[in-house]
């Protein structure tokens, strides 16, 4: 290896990192047998300020990335009953799958139950059905869950299937401590783009910061929020403000943590985040580059954190879904295939792979299944994971890393200085705006010929016959109902009424735990629409701002 190459890197924290943590084989080399190296550093550049490993982790928050072990391949799946759902969820780890990600339906995002009056068009159509921890127990039953790593795509009523996944794991003798996995809990971006809120800004915060804290408590190695760019991308903003307001939600985060007594840099060390990756490949790649590196030195600036640890922007990534077509749908395999590779390239730590049928509804098994063979062949057939970095150095990624990190602080700074910070932004409906304006830029392009999207507004076919589409068997509502009806006869009426009874009190108590109450009432087998109602009695709905 040329010596100029060499770094104190490679000859001291790759080697110590070998000793502690091993790699996936002993040595790496191309399809044709040449070697490759950990890392390579340009020749006829100066020095880059880091290597893989170190602040402020432009390369990689881990020395030898993927060369130690893979990404979590998760793959987002939940429809219909708890029933159907763990029979996805079994067919996706028979695949290989490394990872659960529950897809919730919009009831149970909400905090309504299944025969809700408002419910009733909803319960299990875009997600599976939650209404009891009854309903937990069948959606994991056969899946320890001291084995498998579980994210919850959950946020306002994250603290209530939070208390549920404890509950479940003390069921099934596995201690909460030894839990993995991430539960979303983004309120923020729920006002911004998603619109799956239910309480005002005051009370979801509180809710969000009490899950900080009972996490801590209960499932210390749990991440208690992953900080979302992913759905104010699909809402149409640009990279640079899927970065600068991603990064400023997590500091509103830790701001609130630290105002309701808790310590940023413990905190901070369990923050975990989502991002977007979309069509542009190379500006993909530098996105994650920029984010990972603006984070680091944000965390030192505001917040004095110099822990490298806590520094750490550690990212899940899905591909986009507002890329797919319905028009060719197969053509949506070679664009999830991009993203994918974006993701990979640029370092993440978790990749869900979109179905090339999911623009038409719920992906099929088939397209599932191949969804997930697209991450095993970069993992095992492409090379790209045998090297940290591998675009790293190329002046193209260099000055795309370089340009977008400073546009995203200049708009995140633009952004405090017009309002304040970023909660007083949201509750002005100013992040709104910027992104629907951006969405309406882009639509335009697309419309007017100058931006093309295959086979859509160019390259188009006649219509063929339309691919197979998953249907959820309409009895699973049923199914759901019943369950519900269920839990509710067998249940101790007394200890359910005397724990929403505690719930609301504790809620009316400033600075009181939440999460002991509510996890009492979990076990109690109380509903989500039962404990979210008891919250709404002392939390008021969330009203949005006028946009335009």
């Amino acid at each position: 290896m040329n010596e100029r190459r060499r770094t104190r890197w490679i000859r001291e924290t790759l080697e110590s990192f070998r000793a502690h943590h091993g790699e996936r084989k002993g040595e790496f080399r191309t399809a044709s047998g040449l070697p490759l190296e950990p890392c390579y550093f340009p020749e006829d550049r100066p020095p880059l300020p880091d290597g893989p490993g170190e602040l402020p982790f432009t390369r990689g928050i881990y020395p030898t990335l993927y060369r130690g072990r893979f990404w979590t391949m998760r793959q987002y799946a939940g429809f219909s009953s708890a029933r159907e759902t763990n029979a996805r969820f079994r067919f996706l780890l028979e695949q290989g799958q490394t990872g659960l990600s529950v897809a919730f339906d919009l009831p149970t995002q909400i905090g309504y139950d299944s025969d809700h009056p408002l419910a009733v068009a909803e319960a299990g159509k875009v997600g599976v059905a939650i209404n009891s921890l009854a309903d937990f127990e069948v959606l994991f039953d056969g899946i320890p869950l001291d084995r498998v790593s579980t994210s919850m795509t959950i946020n306002a009523t994250a603290l209530v299937l939070f208390c549920m996944y404890v509950a479940l794991a003390r069921r099934q003798g596995v201690p909460p401590e030894r839990i993995r996995g991430t539960v979303q809990n983004d309120i923020l971006k729920e006002f911004i783009a998603r619109g799956n809120y239910r309480f005002d800004v005051a009370g979801s915060m509180r809710l969000t910061v009490d899950l900080f804290r009972f996490q801590a408590e209960a499932a210390p190695n749990y991440n208690p929020i992953s900080v979302s760019g992913y759905h104010m991308r699909e809402a149409g903003c640009s990279a640079v403000q899927e970065i600068a307001y991603t990064l400023g939600n997590g500091l509103t985060y830790l701001e609130a943590a630290r105002s309701a007594g808790l310590e940023p840099l413990a905190v901070a060390r369990r923050l975990s985040f989502f991002f977007n990756a979309q069509n542009e490949l190379f500006e993909e790649v530098a996105k994650f580059r920029a984010a990972r590196r603006l984070w680091a030195r944000l965390l030192e600036e505001r917040l004095g954190i110099r822990d490298p640890r806590a520094r750490m922007l550690r990212f899940h990534t899905q591909t986009g879904g507002s890329t797919l077509t319905a028009d060719q749908p197969e053509v949506n395999t070679v664009r999830v295939t991009l993203q994918a590779l974006a993701a990979v390239l640029g370092g993440t730590q978790s990749l869900h792979t979109n179905a090339y049928d999911e623009a038409l509804g719920l992906p099929t098994e088939t397209a599932a299944r191949l969804a997930l063979r697209t991450q095993q062949v970069l993992a095992w057939e492409s090379g790209v994971a045998d090297v940290v970095d591998p675009l790293g150095g190329a002046p193209l990624i260099e000055d795309l890393t370089d340009e977008l990190e400073a546009r995203a602080r200049a708009e995140l700074e633009r952004l405090e200085a017009a309002h304040g910070g970023m909660l007083q932004a949201v509750e002005a409906g100013y992040v709104q705006r910027e992104i629907h304006a951006q969405a309406l830029r882009f639509q335009r392009e697309v419309e007017e010929g100058e931006r093309v999207i295959v086979g859509v507004n160019r390259f188009q076919v006649p219509a063929e016959n339309p691919p197979e589409v998953f249907r959820p068997d309409p009895a699973s509502r049923e199914e759901v109902l019943a369950a519900l009806e269920r839990v509710r006869a067998d249940r101790d009426a007394g200890r359910v009424r005397a724990a929403l009874e505690e719930v609301e009190a504790a809620a009316r108590r400033p600075g009181q735990a939440l999460g002991p109450p509510v996890l009492a009432a979990v076990e109690a087998y109380a509903t989500v629409g039962e404990i979210c109602e008891r919250l709404g009695r002392v939390f008021p709905p969330y009203r949005a701002p006028a946009v335009f």
